[in-house]
């Protein structure tokens, strides 16, 4: 008999196994016959439950109904993502709303814009690892890239009827199943609207419910109306942290309305509110950028030098002219500056 010790905070769990091979055998059980051995364990050596064992330790599982750590994702939002109140308080309590109600009415959905490099990308992965362990490699997160998935205009149809066919499968196995839709800005217009039935107040489609899903949608589109915006708060003296979230989202989804180049043109999701938070990334400032340089010099092993990180910021460009206030490129280039210092 081998003796294995699993510890964590508040739990000090005893299993006993037949060594190597009969693990080996155990792995590769069916679901119920892996129930009633782990249960005939269980009454000799302590208390492990089914799907906390098979669920923790073999498999990856659907995690419909496993509540949100909050201090965890306040503490990647506060830690990680530099320069962006608005989009730290809106995510925060989204998700928190929506993950803590057992019966929503419809899908979370929301949009997130700003100029490349804002951090969007990088939220929606926050977003991920804090709902499923295996962050962007979970099965149950699905990633469309406009230019990858949906590149000829001419096959929208087709596209259309794959997108629906991939998200009703999907979500029939997985009730908290997320999508996550990159370059919103390059695709077809009209496309978008496929996925509309799923996002709105149906208690379920043949049999499926969508309520529990979650869509996260990216563009660049609406950053020179947020960067606009944010110049003229600027002009008037007004502080960046005091920007609120009204001043910004009923311009950006009318915006996002009528241009052609948004994805969202004419779409029907806006026109019937389907978009649950439209959410401004706002363009970042020096400072900002010297934040992700230290990021960076953690993540590479280095110590934190505050003057390489000055330097480092100082090699990016800045508009407009006459202020150099915004990083053109905000932290996107910041690994490779980095490098040609290092």
């Amino acid at each position: 008999m081998a003796a294995v010790w699993w510890s964590r905070p508040g739990t000090r769990l005893l299993f006993l196994l037949l060594a190597a091979p009969l693990l080996h055998v155990a792995v590769s059980l069916e679901p119920i016959s892996m129930g009633i051995a782990i249960a005939a364990a269980s009454a000799i050596t302590g208390y492990v439950s089914f799907p906390e064992f098979y669920c923790g330790r073999l498999v990856e599982c659907c995690q419909v109904d496993k509540p949100l750590n909050g201090t965890a994702l306040q503490a990647d939002l506060q830690e990680k993502l530099f320069g962006q109140h608005l989009a730290h308080e809106v995510i925060y309590r989204a998700l928190t709303g929506f993950l803590s109600n057992e019966n929503p009415k419809k899908p979370l959905a929301l949009s997130l814009h700003g100029w490349t490099g804002t951090g969007k990308n990088f939220v929606s992965k926050i977003i991920v690892e804090n709902i499923y362990e295996m962050g962007m490699k979970s099965k149950f997160v699905h990633l469309f890239v406009s230019t990858v998935h949906f590149p000829h205009n001419s096959l929208t149809p087709l596209y259309k009827d794959q997108l629906q066919s991939w998200i009703r499968g999907n979500t029939s196995r997985c009730a908290r199943s997320i999508f996550i839709f990159d370059e919103m800005d390059k695709l077809h217009p009209g496309l978008i609207d496929a996925i509309k039935p799923f996002l709105d107040y149906y208690e379920h489609i043949d049999g499926v419910s969508y309520r529990k899903a979650i869509f996260i949608f990216l563009s660049n589109a609406g950053g020179d109306l947020i960067n606009r915006q944010m110049l003229e708060f600027w002009k008037a003296g007004r502080k960046r942290e005091d920007v609120e979230l009204k001043d910004m989202e009923n311009t950006l989804s009318v915006g996002l309305f009528n241009n052609n180049n948004s994805g969202f043109w004419h779409s029907s999701l806006i026109e019937k509110n389907l978009i649950d938070y439209f959410v401004p990334f706002l363009p970042l400032e020096f400072t900002h950028v010297k934040k992700c340089v230290l990021a960076e010099l953690r993540h590479r092993g280095f110590v934190e030098d505050e003057e390489l990180a000055s330097q480092v910021a100082k090699d990016m460009t800045y508009s407009p002219k006459e202020t150099k206030l915004f990083s053109d490129k905000g932290c996107k280039t910041v690994s490779a500056k980095l490098s040609l210092h290092l």
